[in-house]
């Protein structure tokens, strides 16, 4: 059960009496519910107007010092989700970059052999190496036209090593052929080359370029791991997410807090005198629950109680956030949490 009911009440003759008798009335004879007290410190009330202000609008003692006002203790609340909100965006941002640059790698090592990277491929044995007069070139053949390279390619153009070629890889389509020949024969060849069908692709060998595009294909692959929850799939955000969800978790409880403690001084008057409760409803006996807080506080506010009972018998009605009750209450629902 993921639902928890923050409720507070008025002290009887102490605080502690208004605890016994909703403990009394929801486990004694029952198991409606599992009940503890909700501690809120002495907040700085204010005005009557700033907290009717609050209640429209709406301890760590470090984060949310309780000798300011409620309303400095609000706006730190919600500067503080701001914070954790752009945060969040800003590493998501970098996140998203980093996976980006990762997939444009990755990319270029797969594919077609017109376009993917060929460092993976080819090793410096396949080359001609720092020659004045000779070059290696990387020539992509269809497979239906192994035959016809192999009988051709010494007289594509002047000037070619016979004998030089070899098949490097293949893919489903084609392959990759060396061919090593005089550099002043390039153009030649590869306009010949074009008008058979064969694609020359734009490579020279060099073994710098060729492992710092592997250093950072593995750093990135690492910096994303290291991003990631171990235990969760591709798609989730980074473990930083976590920190930031249980920063605004704990925000939103003080919130909740904040607004109980509101709420009860306006319902209930000064000098403060309320005891708050967190119930975690049994799922089976929820509606039970409800007929019992409402038989137990229905004499704080009649007019509640006659909405409520009137608003069980339609089918279908659901107050939501305009639930209204004889006691102060707000709903907290962990649901979220629930990773599917």
């Amino acid at each position: 059960m993921t639902e928890f009911w923050l409720i507070s009440a008025p002290g009887e003759k102490t605080c502690q009496q208004t605890w016994d008798q909703m403990m009394v009335a929801t486990t004694r004879n029952n198991n409606l519910s599992t009940n503890n007290k909700f501690n809120i410190p002495d907040l700085k009330v204010g005005t009557l107007d700033v907290l009717v202000g609050l209640s429209d609008d709406l301890w760590d003692m470090a984060k949310y010092p309780i000798k300011q006002s409620l309303k400095n203790i609000s706006d730190i609340i919600s500067k503080q989700v701001s914070q954790i909100d752009n945060d969040l965006k800003a590493r998501a941002s970098a996140y998203n970059n980093l996976k980006g640059n990762l997939q444009n790698l990755e990319r270029k090592n797969a594919g077609s052999l017109l376009t993917r990277s060929l460092a993976d491929i080819v090793k410096k044995e396949d080359f001609v190496i720092d020659s004045e007069y000779l070059i290696t070139m990387l020539v992509v053949v269809p497979k239906t036209s192994y035959a016809d390279w192999q009988k051709t390619y010494e007289t594509l153009s002047e000037m070619v090593v016979p004998r030089s070629t070899n098949l490097l890889f293949e893919d489903h389509d084609s392959g990759l052929f060396s061919v090593t020949l005089f550099r002043k024969a390039i153009d030649d060849f590869r306009h010949k080359a074009r008008e058979n069908k064969y694609t020359v692709r734009d490579f020279q060998y060099n073994e710098q370029e060729m492992n710092a595009d592997k250093e950072e294909m593995t750093r990135l692959s690492t910096d994303k791991k290291k991003q990631f929850v171990s235990h969760m799939t591709g798609n989730m955000m980074p473990d930083q997410g976590i920190l930031n969800f249980s920063e605004a978790f704990i925000a939103w409880i003080h919130i909740k807090a904040l607004r109980v403690f509101v709420e009860s001084v306006l319902r209930y008057g000064l000098p403060v005198n309320f005891q708050a409760m967190l119930l975690q409803p049994n799922k089976k006996n929820m509606k039970k629950l409800r007929e019992v807080l409402n038989d137990l506080y229905k004499h704080l506010d009649s007019s509640a109680a006659a909405v409520i009972d009137s608003a069980m018998d339609i089918p279908g009605l659901n107050l939501s956030q305009q639930e209204y009750y004889p006691y102060v209450y707000y709903k907290i629902d962990c649901n979220l949490l629930d990773f599917k």
